[in-house]
């Protein structure tokens, strides 16, 4: 008796694996997935890391009536950036910076362009009179570190600048 259970156990095991393996086909492995995705990356890169040469930036902020200190923080941090690293760039109008609440009815059309739910930041990098619009969500993660966030925004802004 435990014989047959042992064999219908390995048999149930085979038969497992052999589905797994033809419903995925040729799939790659997560490693190979990450290194395929890499190598793409390199030879397309998105906006958020290639160089662009934008006419205008716009750093749209969308928050709620209510914020929080992150979402107070995170339109903070980015206007200060702009402030203070492209200033003749924010004086010029080539670098908008915009605070926009997102629950005022007002402020439909933008929210409705930019897709923003909720508390967001959207760089939005003109070319050729072309909205590409991006969220960033890095911006989030870096929010409780002043000097990093200034880093990481100039960083990305220098680089949407074609800098």
């Amino acid at each position: 008796m435990q014989k047959k259970i042992i064999i219908s156990i390995i048999a149930i095991a085979i038969i497992g694996t052999i589905f797994f393996i033809v419903r995925n086909g040729n799939k790659p492995t997560e490693a190979q997935s990450v290194n395929n995705q890499t190598e793409k990356s390199q030879e397309n890169l998105p906006m958020s890391t290639a160089k662009i040469s934008a006419e205008k930036i716009e750093v749209v902020h969308f928050h709620a009536t209510q914020q929080c200190w992150s979402c107070i923080t995170v339109g903070e941090y980015a206007l200060k950036t702009i402030k203070e690293k492209f200033s003749e760039e924010y004086k010029n109008g080539t670098i908008v910076f915009r605070d926009i609440n997102g629950e005022s009815p007002e402020n439909k059309d933008m929210v409705t362009k930019y897709q923003a739910r909720g508390s967001s930041l959207f760089i939005n990098a003109i070319t050729a009179e072309k909205d590409n619009i991006e969220e960033d969500v890095t911006v989030w993660r870096l929010v409780s570190n002043e000097n990093q966030f200034i880093s990481y925004f100039q960083n990305k802004l220098n680089k949407l600048l074609g800098k």
